[in-house]
C-alpha cells in the first residue's frame, strides 16, 4: 500500500466520527484551542484532545504554539488528496452510466423500428 492510500485511510477513519467531521467543520472557519473546541460538547476536554489528536495524526490538523495559546489549525491539503481519489471514482462511475444510457437507448432503438414494421394481426 502506498503512502497516498495509508494516508486516505487514516483520514477517512478519522471522519468517520460525527464529532470530528464537526470540529473540521468548525475548524474550517476559524482555528481555536482545545477548550473553545470543547465549550458546546457534554465532553470532558480530556475527550476532545483525543479526538482533536486522531485528527492530528491524520494530517487534517496541526497545533502550533502562540504564546500561551496552543490554537489548532485545518490543514485543508489533505482535501486535496480527498478530491482527488473521490473525483477519480466519480468520473469512473459518470462514465458507466453514460455506456449504460447509450446501450439503453440503442437497444430502445431496436425495439421501436421492429414493432414499427411487424404486420398486425386482425382479430377475426
Amino acid at each position: 500500500m502506498d503512502e497516498d492510500s495509508e494516508r486516505l485511510n487514516r483520514v477517512f477513519a478519522a471522519l468517520a466520527d460525527p464529532t470530528r467531521r464537526d470540529l473540521v467543520a468548525r475548524l474550517a472557519g476559524a482555528d481555536a484551542t482545545v477548550g473553545e473546541l470543547a465549550e458546546p460538547y457534554d465532553m470532558s476536554l480530556q475527550a476532545v484532545s483525543k479526538h482533536v489528536k486522531v485528527l492530528e495524526e491524520a494530517g487534517l490538523v496541526t497545533r502550533s504554539k502562540d504564546a500561551q495559546r496552543r490554537p489548532v489549525h485545518l490543514d485543508a491539503e489533505v482535501f486535496d488528496l480527498m478530491t482527488k481519489w473521490i473525483e477519480r471514482y466519480r468520473r469512473q462511475a459518470e462514465e458507466r452510466y453514460r455506456r449504460l444510457d447509450t446501450l439503453l437507448g440503442r437497444m430502445a432503438g431496436e425495439d421501436a423500428g421492429p414493432r414499427e414494421a411487424r404486420p398486425r394481426k386482425d382479430a377475426s
